[in-house]
C-alpha cells in the first residue's frame, strides 16, 4: 500500500520518513473497533490510509459524544506516545479502514532523533484540540440539522466517498442526540435531495446542499488543518529540521 496516502506520512522529510518506513504494518480494521478506551494506556500509534477514527467522549448516563474524527489526514495516539503514555478518550473505529500501526517505543525513539516528527506531532494536535473546540461550540449553538449537514460532509471528505455504512443509531451518538432526531433529519434530507438513506447507508447526492445547510464549523475545521499541516509555513518548518539534523 502507497505511504504517501496517509497526508502526515507525505509531507516527511526523506531522512524521518525513511527512519519510519519499516515499521509501519500496515493491517484492516473493522467498523466498530475499539483502539484504545480512556484511560488505557497507549501502545501503539495509527497513521489511517483509509477510514476513519472517532475520538469520543462516554459519559456516566452512557451517552457517547464525538469530539473529533481523524482519517488519512492524521494520527492516532501520536501525542499521548509521546508525553502521558495513556489514552485521554476512546478511539473507534467509525469506517472500516487500514491503518500503519507503530509501537509506541519506535515512535518515541524516532522522534528523538527528529525533531521534525515532533513538531509535526504538536502541531496535528493542536489541530485536534481545535476540532474538539469547534465541535463543543457546535453542539452547544448549532442545531441539529445543520450538525448533520457539517459531519455528513466532514465524513465524506476524510472516507472520499459520497457512500457512506452509518447507521442512524450511530449517527445519534456521535452526535449527542436521540436516534428519532437523525430519524426525522435525515427524511427531511432525503425529501430535498441532498442525500438518499437506507437502512446502514447512506449516499450524498448533493455536496453544495449539504454546505448550505450546514454551520460554518465546516469550513473552520479544514481551515485549521490547511494552516498547520499542509501550508508552506510546515513545509519551511521541515527543511530548517533537516538542515538542523544534519549539522547536529
Amino acid at each position: 500500500m502507497n505511504h504517501s496516502e496517509n497526508r502526515l506520512l507525505a509531507i516527511l522529510s526523506p531522512p524521518v520518513f525513511e527512519a519510519l518506513q519499516p515499521h509501519l504494518k500496515v493491517r484492516e480494521f473493522a467498523q466498530g473497533v475499539v483502539l484504545a478506551e480512556s484511560g488505557d494506556p497507549v501502545t501503539e500509534v495509527y497513521f489511517p490510509y483509509s477510514g476513519i477514527v472517532s475520538l469520543v467522549v462516554e459519559l456516566k448516563d452512557g451517552d457517547t459524544i464525538e469530539t473529533a474524527m481523524v482519517g488519512r489526514d492524521g494520527v492516532v495516539h501520536a501525542a499521548s506516545a509521546l508525553d502521558g503514555k495513556v489514552s485521554l478518550c476512546k478511539s473507534i473505529v467509525q469506517i472500516r479502514a487500514f491503518l500503519a500501526v507503530v509501537p509506541v517505543p519506535v515512535i518515541v525513539e524516532i522522534a528523538d532523533r527528529h525533531r521534525e516528527l515532533r513538531s509535526l506531532f504538536i502541531r496535528h494536535e493542536q489541530v485536534l484540540l481545535a476540532q474538539s473546540q469547534q465541535s463543543a461550540a457546535c453542539n452547544a449553538s448549532h442545531m441539529t440539522e445543520a450538525r448533520l449537514c457539517r459531519w455528513l460532509l466532514r465524513t465524506r471528505d476524510l472516507a472520499r466517498s459520497d457512500e457512506l455504512n452509518i447507521t442512524q443509531e450511530y449517527l445519534g451518538q456521535m452526535l449527542g442526540v436521540q436516534r428519532t432526531s437523525i430519524s426525522i433529519i435525515a427524511a427531511a434530507l432525503q425529501k430535498a435531495g441532498l442525500i438518499r438513506y437506507r437502512r446502514g447507508h447512506i449516499t450524498i447526492l448533493d455536496v453544495d446542499g449539504l454546505k448550505e445547510g450546514g454551520c460554518e464549523c465546516y469550513e473552520t475545521v479544514k481551515a485549521h488543518y490547511e494552516l498547520m499541516l499542509t501550508s508552506d509555513s510546515m513545509k519551511k518548518i521541515t527543511r530548517s529540521f533537516v538542515v538542523s539534523d544534519a549539522s547536529g
